[in-house]
């Protein structure tokens, strides 16, 4: 059984992708911040192919270390690492400051750079594997009122090129996965809290041409996807799942 590391598991994107994984056979190492929807998802790795929740704080510098040190005592193989953590705040370039720009880096894209560095060498012992990183549409074009998450989601786009460029020869295969606005528990917190909730979302979905938002499971089908035996020869790119918004834009 190959074992996967999914980040930012216990809610939306990440929830979806670690469960579809171990829906197709993987056994799932999840990790996040809340304990009790943690234990949740653990539940449901377990009445699949197995896995265990690990609460974990990326922006430590260390969590990255102990978390691949803790999925190799389990498993003693790392296949798949799906860098999924991330938050989202709203600045312009002009009012980004210092602790913004940290933190959203911190998690957003530091973290995904650390894990990448650890799960190379485990991967390289088992002889390859697959690295997604989930960036956004907002990864590949510009938004206004977001500089430090654009940048992150940005960055993600690169670490994929550079994965490829440094470590195709050691048969590890980096995809990105760029989603659009989807249905996660933060985007529904947005629309809920809006002054006229229906306007927030008609106003979210009329950006792209399906006219709906996204949901979870069908970016999660798409990691999958990606992380499979199916695309072997899918690396390097981008895969953009927006409903239709980059390519109108």
């Amino acid at each position: 059984m190959k074992t996967a590391v999914v980040t930012g598991a216990t809610k939306g994107i990440g929830r979806a992708a670690a469960i579809a994984l171990a829906d197709d056979g993987w056994w799932v190492m999840a990790t996040g911040r809340d304990p009790e929807a943690g234990a949740a998802v653990q539940k449901e790795l377990e009445d699949r192919s197995g896995g265990l929740f690990y609460p974990a704080d990326l922006t430590d510098p260390a969590t990255p270390e102990d978390l691949v040190a803790r999925t190799l005592a389990e498993t003693a193989s790392l296949d798949l690492l799906v860098n999924n953590a991330g938050i989202h705040h709203e600045a312009s370039v002009e009012n980004t400051t210092a602790e913004i720009y940290d933190r959203v880096m911190a998690l957003n894209l530091r973290a995904a750079v650390l894990l990448t560095a650890l799960a190379i060498p485990a991967m390289r012992r088992g002889g390859g594997g697959t690295i997604v990183n989930v960036s956004s549409e907002a990864g590949v074009i510009g938004f206004p009122n977001q500089l430090a998450y654009n940048l992150s989601k940005a960055g993600l786009v690169m670490l994929t090129r550079s994965i490829v460029a440094d470590h195709t020869g050691d048969s590890i295969r980096a995809v990105t996965v760029c989603p659009g606005t989807t249905r996660t528990p933060l985007v529904q917190q947005i629309i809920d809290e809006a002054d006229d909730p229906a306007a927030m979302e008609q106003r979210m979905a009329s950006l792209r041409p399906a006219g709906r938002l996204g949901r979870p499971e069908e970016i999660a089908a798409v990691i999958a996807f990606a992380a499979s035996d199916r695309a072997p020869y899918m690396t390097g790119t981008e895969i953009v799942v927006d409903g239709g918004n980059v390519a109108v834009t």
